[in-house]
């Protein structure tokens, strides 16, 4: 560089020069061109097979989250862009989540409700040192033994929801003998695994247990177990649309034994009806809960699809407000920054109380909801749970549900 030129000068007479030659973009400082582009989000969502009825809300609602974003301003002054595919088993959520992040250039990964399929892709996240939010799978694995820096739950673990049930039916009900049916994956042998140790706590007795494969069509020869094993009550550990299909059936065949289930999706209910949907369960959200965050969101996403939103729609229209809010707490997409942000958000979520992400196993400290069917003076055919019980209780910490420290395997390497 010529004495008495400065850098500076030196710049813009280069981009000057640039410009007229029609190659700004040589010069153009990476940080610049960088700002200019989208962040960008792979939103991994089950979009066929027997979770798909979840995977469409997810999608809807991760749309309708990066559109207000982006109407807002967007973030450090850039869009958002979230980048949907379908997740249909590990190995294809494997293959797709590393395209993302190889070819796409994805900042972010978020979605999943499969638990086998979140276990895979939170493996890659820490591989490539991107965070994902785990917006929908449930089994303790994720945010226990195999939990990992890189890897934030906002769907709560099978241990959060089964003690939201084991709590209310210890002190409504006095059952003895259980039957339980469980999906024959990660998901259900997780979450039956932490309905075996409830029931050891409670003195219930274990009866009867079938494994089912994901995707069963015909419940008869289950429901015949159940009925000459008489248990007082059933625990239905399927997922997706295998319990509307069950509920369908178990409602032909007329028993009157009760029914309860760790962990249940709205849509569920919704697909079975009020006449068939039977038993007590746990619910993340419901969209009739009487707050202002709550009402905002569902008369948003009703107005833009023409129905009402769902407790996955909640996941990931949550995660994607929060992770926009960690990206400006951070000043950067970089992940160890938007980690330690994450580690220090609290918000509110339509919950009513401050909801955090603990530091050693990065699950989403929150209330859940116990539910059962409303059958009476309903006012659409959406409006299908009455909440009986919310868990913890307003004055209770909110950590009195999930595993504790000493509970949980969780050994985080940090950074």
């Amino acid at each position: 560089m010529k004495k008495g030129v400065t850098r500076r000068g030196f710049l813009k007479a280069a981009a000057t020069t640039a410009a007229a030659a029609g190659t700004i973009e040589i010069f153009a400082p990476a940080i610049l061109r960088a700002q200019q582009q989208p962040i960008k989000i792979g939103h991994l969502v089950p979009l066929t097979g027997f979770l798909s009825p979840m995977g469409d809300y997810a999608s809807k609602a991760g749309k309708l989250a990066v559109e207000e974003i982006n109407a807002a301003g967007g973030v450090l002054g850039r869009k958002l862009e979230t980048i949907v595919d379908d997740e249909t088993n590990p190995g294809v959520g494997v293959q797709k989540a590393t395209k993302m992040i190889q070819q796409d250039k994805v900042d972010f990964l978020l979605g999943t409700v499969s638990s086998a399929v979140a276990l895979a892709i939170m493996d890659v996240a820490e591989r490539y040192q991107k965070i994902f939010f785990n917006t929908g799978s449930n089994s303790d694995e994720i945010r226990g033994a195999k939990c990992n820096y890189y890897t934030f739950c906002t769907e709560a673990s099978n241990t959060q929801y089964v003690k939201t049930i084991g709590r209310y039916l210890i002190k409504n009900k006095n059952y003895k003998s259980f039957y339980i049916l469980t999906s024959d994956y990660a998901f259900g042998h997780d979450l039956t695994r932490v309905t075996r140790r409830l029931l050891g706590e409670l003195g219930g007795k274990e009866i009867g247990h079938d494994l089912v494969p994901t995707g069963t069509a015909d419940y008869s020869s289950f429901i015949l177990k159940i009925r000459n094993a008489k248990p007082e009550c059933i625990i239905v550990n399927v997922a997706g649309a295998d319990q509307t299909t069950f509920l369908k059936q178990y409602s032909e065949f007329g028993l009157k034994i009760d029914v309860a289930g760790g962990v249940t999706d709205t849509v569920l209910m919704w697909n079975a009806g009020k006449e068939t949907a039977q038993g007590v369960w746990t619910v993340i959200w419901w969209g009739d809960l009487d707050n202002a965050w709550t009402k905002n969101f569902v008369s948003k996403y009703r107005a833009k699809y023409g129905l009402p939103p769902e407790n996955q729609a909640w996941g990931d229209y949550t995660s994607l407000k929060v992770l926009a809010e960690a990206i400006k707490m951070a000043g950067t997409t970089e992940s160890k920054k938007v980690v330690e942000a994450l580690e220090k958000i609290k918000f509110d979520g339509g919950k009513g109380r401050e909801l955090y992400y603990r530091t050693y196993d990065h699950q989403l400290m929150q209330p859940m909801y116990v539910v059962d069917i409303k059958k009476t003076g309903n006012k659409d055919q959406w409006d299908i749970f009455n909440v009986i019980a919310e868990v913890p209780g307003k004055d209770e910490s909110m950590e009195s549900i999930a595993p504790t420290k000493e509970e949980n395997p969780c050994n985080m390497k940090r950074g």
